[in-house]
């Protein structure tokens, strides 16, 4: 099944204009969320804007496994 989810999220980022988008916002949070990871010291600041993007970033996971799901649900439609 691992596989068949995949193939169907190779086909959404080249097809999917919606997922294409949620896929890049993804992976800016995950770029942010490194680099806070990387200082020595978090501030009270600096930990709250973790916590927003871990939330932001989950939230944008979670739809795109509900266009996965959609796929899954309804193959023929693009």
């Amino acid at each position: 099944m691992p596989t068949l989810n995949r193939d169907i999220r190779e086909q959404l980022l080249t097809y999917d204009e919606e997922f294409q988008k949620l896929a890049k916002l993804h992976s800016e949070y995950e770029s942010q969320l490194r680099q806070l990871s990387q200082a020595s010291y978090l501030n009270l600041e600096d930990l709250q804007k973790e916590a927003t993007l871990k939330k932001l970033k989950l939230r944008v996971k979670d739809a795109m496994e509900r266009h996965i799901s959609q796929r899954l649900q309804h193959p023929a439609a693009r």
